[in-house]
């Protein structure tokens, strides 16, 4: 099993995509220790991790994601944001945050946020002072929270490799995903007050009812995916397929953005995204396997409860572990490897599995935004068009800010398990 590891670990240090080492690792791993007879096994095992009517969501809510954004509303979210929160000190930063929380809530993923978001707000944000390297690092901080609010991709692939409801995962994501939101927005309005970033003039009712039916057809989209889940109409994967139906309407024959010649390039661009995702999944239900049949977790597990049993020195354990790998590794593939080993040692001190999911959810979003690789973090610096070193000076407070709310869901489960509780299966 050490040259499992080895493998895998040297294949990531020399820059061997990740999903790529996880399965060369668990090969060369069967063939050394029984032969060339191991291939079908191989190939079976690989297979297997993809047969999952759930990971359907996937491809699915990312093309919902797509058609929303292509359908030109991240304007008319940025508008409704403006007018609830604009007025705040520190505007901007503000719309920001919330305009990030609600397209997180459309597209599922920290990336798209960063990029759609920054895109259009970064600009006005210059103009009126702001400093790129807070920009930058509020950017990173806030898309990250697509992730957390559901619809999240990271949520359902939490489901599929701990066994749980997918539905539940995305009911319980929305409590802490505001209370990340929130905590972002406190320090920024912290340094709006510290550097004299201006607030928005404040909209009467008349423009917030304006800028609500502006942005109503778009925010109906994590309503009805959220509403039907509860109300026990759809499961996770079935609801991708209405929210997709959905935005192709509100794209093609509402706002007539949307040509049925970009529906099919728009559909080629999803299919190669769930392949990247789907190969990571595919390659780390071989490895899971290997070390499932090595009893890697159940040792793992007597050695920490050996030395201590402690609920909380145990879960502040794996709640640092998560966030130094996020600081080195993609997402998907934390989560295949060390959720099916750490998976028993939560069961064992009873850690609810919503609870679980949730929380290492805002953990890989921190480690998102932390250096040295915070992938998140690097979008936004990008889309900033400054040097990765100079949002230092603001990231870690930003990071403070959702360890905060981490701390707070760890203590607090209710925060995450109080809406699952609700919902109908």
């Amino acid at each position: 099993m050490s040259i499992m590891l080895v493998i895998l670990l040297l294949g990531i240090a020399i820059g061997i995509p990740v999903a790529h080492s996880i399965a060369i690792s668990g090969t060369v791993y069967l063939l050394l220790q029984n032969g060339i007879d191991m291939m079908p096994v191989i190939a079976q095992k690989m297979v297997v991790g993809v047969n999952s009517f759930t990971l359907l969501a996937i491809p699915l809510f990312l093309l919902a994601g797509a058609l929303m954004a292509e359908g030109d509303i991240t304007p008319k979210i940025m508008r409704f944001a403006s007018s609830m929160v604009g007025h705040i000190r520190g505007g901007m930063a503000m719309v920001m945050v919330v305009s990030c929380m609600i397209f997180g809530a459309i597209s599922g993923s920290g990336v798209a946020d960063v990029v759609a978001i920054g895109s259009i707000l970064m600009p006005i944000m210059n103009g009126q002072g702001y400093k790129k390297p807070f920009t930058a690092s509020l950017l990173g901080c806030a898309g990250s929270l697509g992730t957390i609010i559901p619809p999240s991709m990271v949520l359902v692939i939490l489901g599929v490799t701990m066994g749980c409801s997918i539905g539940k995962l995305f009911i319980g994501g929305f409590i802490p995903g505001i209370v990340a939101g929130v905590s972002l927005m406190v320090l920024s309005n912290y340094y709006a007050r510290k550097e004299g970033y201006p607030a928005l003039p404040k909209a009467d009712w008349k423009e917030k009812r304006d800028a609500l039916c502006f942005a109503l057809l778009p925010l109906m989209t994590p309503i009805i995916i959220i509403g039907g889940i509860l109300a026990g109409i759809f499961t996770a994967t079935e609801a991708g397929a209405v929210a997709s139906l959905y935005a192709l309407i509100l794209a093609k024959y509402v706002y007539k953005k949307l040509t049925w010649k970009r529906f099919f390039e728009i559909c080629l661009e999803v299919a190669k995204t769930s392949a990247t995702v789907l190969f990571i999944i595919a390659a780390a239900n071989l490895f899971g396997w290997l070390i499932t049949a090595e009893d890697i977790p159940q040792k793992l597990a007597a050695w920490i409860l050996g030395i201590s049993s402690n609920y909380w020195v145990i879960i502040g354990f794996f709640n640092l572990l998560l966030i130094i790998l996020g600081m080195f590794m993609e997402t998907t593939a934390i989560i295949l490897i060390v959720i099916p080993i750490f998976m028993p040692i939560m069961t064992q001190i009873g850690v609810d599995p919503i609870h679980l999911g949730v929380m290492v959810c805002v953990n890989l979003a921190i480690g998102a935004n932390t250096p040295p690789l915070g992938v998140d973090l690097m979008a936004a610096c990008k889309v900033a068009d400054i040097p990765y070193e100079d949002s230092f000076k603001y990231v870690f407070g930003f990071d403070i800010m959702m360890l905060i709310a981490l701390l707070l869901i760890t203590i607090f489960p209710k925060l995450v398990t109080f809406l699952p509780s609700l919902v109908i299966e």
